[in-house]
């Protein structure tokens, strides 16, 4: 952690780490407390799985919406999982999870039209839906576009699906509206992807209040949007074929996370970068808030969103607006995320307005990262181990997930069926708190206990550990 403020927002901290090098710790989901303590951590087997999109979001069923834990899982290999697949191998898998507040899963949900569940995005909506981005290389001549007339390309359909059935409601494909020459990333890159070549990457979707999406295609440097009922693109900000020219700074480059916001106004991720590792960057990493004057067709800045010391992610990243107005920032492939207050700052000035840093170990990164606000109740629960020292005992008490333990109190005795209570009253300290005891035990338990010093769970007896 570089910076931790005061007038930061409530809430943990939501990130999916992994690394395309080498790994510090586990891949997974993870949410952190402001200190980086963790809060809960839900650990893959392997590297070579990944989470993406790890966050709070509402589920809806009966009219009724309550706070669940989404995420992709899957595999992201770079260069992507499909180059390295043998011939006549299935496509990439992955699926979306969401968990309720015990930490059961809910629902796991899939794609449709043989198209994979793409990692980029997965949100759930008040009609009981998840809207989604799904991906798969389809075969296509490349000539035209410079390539091989045997080639592929990677090519990205909007779904959405019914919760409660699996039913496909709405698709939307990229190849039906978007044209192939206006991309901004060479068909030469597939040579280095067994012929595939991504020329759209649809990134971000998101539907507004009037029933329209708004699309992200990073490899177009365009957002565009879509009247759903007809799939027609009715605007295009950005790219060959902009419908609206830009202010001073206004103009963005490989962006992400294009989002909705009030009064004419859209919000994003700018990477700014890059092509591929070798090429310069266009500009400098930031989020980016753009007024958007429909009458004039124009695009102006509204805020801005640096970082000290610049960044330049190539990749990934997210710009997020929280509840009390402050901005929330996932460096994508740059190894940070940020919060600042609303006003935000300007190039050369990424330390006004920061209200909290923090840097992932090495060269892990998290697709995009979140601040939400989140009440864990396990269903499992609390652990504990013991250890002897100096005549006594200490004592280790944890609970992966629950957000409402306040205190421990710690039960000893000689046998199983003897105990009592030996420390009435332990404040939490961590996600692992010692507690030390003269009573030797050798047989220990914990009872995790809230703010009123009600009992919430009893971990099983342990033994003591010399």
């Amino acid at each position: 952690m570089t910076a931790n403020k005061p007038g930061t927002a409530r809430g943990g901290v939501f990130t999916a780490p992994y690394s395309d090098e080498r790994m510090v710790g586990q891949t997974g989901a993870l949410i952190n407390d402001n200190s980086g303590d963790p809060v809960w951590f839900r650990p893959l087997p392997s590297t070579n799985l990944q989470n993406s999109g790890f966050r709070v979001q509402k589920y809806y069923h009966g009219g009724k919406g309550k706070p669940v834990l989404t995420w992709w899982q899957g595999t992201t290999a770079l260069p992507p999982s499909y180059t390295n697949l043998p011939s006549g191998a299935p496509e990439p898998g992955g699926c979306y999870y969401i968990y309720d507040n015990h930490y059961r899963l809910l629902k796991t949900v899939f794609a449709h039209h043989g198209y994979y569940p793409d990692f980029h995005e997965f949100t759930l909506t008040r009609r009981g839906t998840a809207l989604f981005i799904a991906s798969k290389p389809v075969p296509f001549d490349l000539s035209p576009y410079g390539g091989p007339n045997d080639g592929a390309i990677h090519n990205n359909e909007i779904q959405e699906v019914d919760l409660a059935t699996g039913r496909l409601l709405f698709s939307w494909n990229a190849l039906d509206h978007l044209d192939p020459a206006d991309s901004k990333e060479p068909v030469s890159s597939a040579s280095s992807s067994d012929g595939v070549w991504d020329p759209f990457h649809i990134n971000s979707v998101e539907q507004g209040r009037d029933g329209r999406l708004l699309i992200s295609a990073r490899n177009m440097w365009a957002i565009y949007n879509v009247a759903k009922k007809s799939g027609r693109i009715r605007w295009q900000l950005g790219g060959d074929k902009s419908d609206f020219t830009f202010g001073p700074n206004a103009e963005f480059y490989w962006q992400h996370d294009a989002r909705f916001r009030p009064g004419n106004r859209i919000s994003m991720f700018d990477d700014g970068c890059c092509e591929s590792p070798d090429t310069p960057a266009e500009q400098e990493s930031h989020g980016l808030f753009l007024n958007l004057d429909f009458r004039a067709r124009r695009a102006t800045v509204d805020k801005t969103y640096y970082h000290q010391p610049p960044l330049f992610s190539a990749s990934q990243g997210n710009t997020q607006g929280l509840s009390n107005g402050n901005r929330f920032i996932g460096w994508g492939q740059s190894p940070y995320y940020s919060e600042y207050a609303r006003a935000g700052n300007t190039e050369g000035n990424g330390s006004k307005n920061l209200l909290y840093d923090a840097k992932m170990p090495g060269s892990d990164m998290s697709y995009r990262a979140f601040r939400n606000n989140w009440t864990g109740k396990p269903y499992y629960p609390p652990k504990a181990a013991a250890r002897a020292r100096d005549g006594g005992s200490v004592v280790y008490a944890s609970w992966n997930g629950s957000t409402q333990t306040k205190a421990w109190q710690v039960l000893a005795g000689p046998d199983p069926d003897s105990l009592s209570v030996v420390v009435r009253h332990a404040r939490r300290s961590g996600f692992e708190t010692a507690v030390t005891t003269h009573n030797p035990g050798p047989y220990f338990q914990v009872r995790a206990l809230d703010t009123d010093g009600n009992v919430l769970k009893t971990s099983r007896i342990v033994k003591l550990s010399r």
